[in-house]
């Protein structure tokens, strides 16, 4: 699973959606959409990194911005 840190009216995170499911075209990877915008604390920490990319089981996030091969390298491991 991939979190996609965004914020309603963000034209960069439309950018890296399409980037990420261009990215993902081929993988069935789930991804949550998580609205920054519902949380001071998430606001605090995304709200000037928009759009960011998580996974729950691993601290390393990958920060905008990003391409479909930078995302496929961090999902592998060797981006940290």
């Amino acid at each position: 699973m991939i979190t996609f840190y965004t914020k309603p009216g963000c034209h960069l995170c439309e950018d890296g959606q399409w980037i990420l499911e261009a990215a993902l075209r081929d993988r069935s990877l789930p991804v949550v959409y998580v609205d920054i915008t519902t949380s001071a604390a998430l606001t605090a920490r995304y709200g000037e990194r928009i759009p960011v990319l998580g996974q729950p089981h691993r601290a390393a996030e990958l920060d905008w911005p990003f391409t479909p091969e930078t995302i496929l390298a961090w999902l592998a491991g060797s981006i940290f």
